[in-house]
């Protein structure tokens, strides 16, 4: 039930080698990222509601520290109460205090996956509305994903996909075919109390993959919408239950943004990522871009949620710490970063200024 490996294993190369198993490592940030990546930004994705993220999947780490040092942390006991917990240091420390090389990863069954079924909504607030109330309900999902309107009109100019454009939620059941039938009959009757449509179902292999497909490229396939358009992507998480207030006013102002703007998440834990396609050499855009960015990662903090649920600080969001975690978290962040990396060798800049 776990795996040894080196930081620059690819997360799909790694299931591959585990398919004949019977085992899977569930985390799916949608890229097909390196473990080691995936440790330095406590990496999570569309499987978090079921799996949780990669904080809770890592059992240990072998990291180098600045001064050549060795570090051993955690072990594949799946608990321990001895010393500091030194593993969780390191996840999502974001390369800036240690050079990760090795991992111990917590393996998981792979699920039997039952179906996926689209649901469209009359608008966004309805249908965070429906996936909160699954969630607060206990339902046991295998994914829950958000899409806007703006983002599946786009879908559907790439796509062969027959779906309203309307703002649209995929769900993943997992389980033998009559646990995933009630458990989705269970779902369907909270969507449609907050008026949502019929269920769109595929349960053949290859229609969910065309269904997941459009979730994982729609992004992309928006980009395409402007030419020469390039990415800015941002993300917040929030407790679920001011998950609907704060996607609908980050909707209302992307009614002002310069750039076409999509809103896409996680929903089912509270995490939703904004994505502007913006023109790289228009300053004023790209000034009036950030502005709407920061607002939303203000707005997530006053509501109690963070800056970001899984993209990471980087240098983006270096600001935020302290409106996020108060002084004196920060402080004892330099002084963790002054003992471990005095000199500032590794990734110098980086969370902290």
């Amino acid at each position: 039930m776990d795996a040894t490996v080196q930081a620059g294993t690819r997360r799909q190369s790694l299931n591959g080698l585990l398919r004949d198993t019977g085992l899977f490592f569930p985390i799916d940030p949608g890229a097909d990222a390196t473990i080691g990546g995936m440790v330095a930004t406590r990496a999570s994705g569309t499987t978090a509601v079921r799996f949780g993220t990669m904080r809770e999947n890592v059992l240990g780490l072998t990291v180098v520290l600045a001064d050549g040092r060795v570090l051993r942390t955690g072990g594949r006991a799946r608990k321990s109460s001895a010393g500091y917990d030194l593993t969780r240091l390191f996840v999502g420390s974001e390369g800036t205090l240690g050079i990760v090389t090795e991992v111990i990863l917590r393996l998981h069954p792979i699920p039997e996956i039952a179906a996926v079924a689209v649901c469209s909504f009359p608008d966004l607030r309805h249908a965070v509305q429906a996936a909160t109330e699954v969630i607060q309900f206990g339902i046991p999902i295998g994914r829950v994903e958000l899409l806007d309107d703006d983002l599946i009109k786009a879908v559907l100019r790439h796509s062969s996909l027959d779906l309203a454009p309307q703002p649209t939620l995929f769900f993943e059941f997992h389980g033998d075919p009559q646990v995933a039938s009630r458990i989705a009959e269970q779902v369907a009757e909270i969507a449609g109390a907050h008026q949502g449509s019929k269920f769109h179902w595929a349960t053949a292999p290859e229609e969910r993959e065309k269904l997941w497909e459009a979730r994982r490229w729609g992004t992309r396939w928006a980009r395409l919408e402007r030419p020469g358009a390039r990415t800015w992507p941002t993300d917040v998480c929030v407790p679920i239950s001011r998950l609907a207030d704060c996607i609908t006013a980050t909707k209302a102002d992307l009614a002002h943004s310069p750039a076409p703007a999509y809103i896409l998440g996680h929903v089912g834990d509270g995490n939703f990522h904004c994505a502007f396609m913006v023109d790289p050499d228009n300053p004023d855009e790209l000034a009036e871009v950030g502005r709407l960015s920061r607002r939303l990662t203000e707005r997530a903090i006053a509501a109690g949620g963070t800056c970001t649920g899984e993209h990471g600080i980087g240098i983006g969001k270096r600001d935020c710490l302290t409106a996020e975690h108060g002084d004196v978290a920060v402080d004892v962040m330099r002084a963790i970063k002054a003992t471990l990396d005095p000199r500032h060798l590794l990734n110098p800049g980086k969370v902290l200024p």
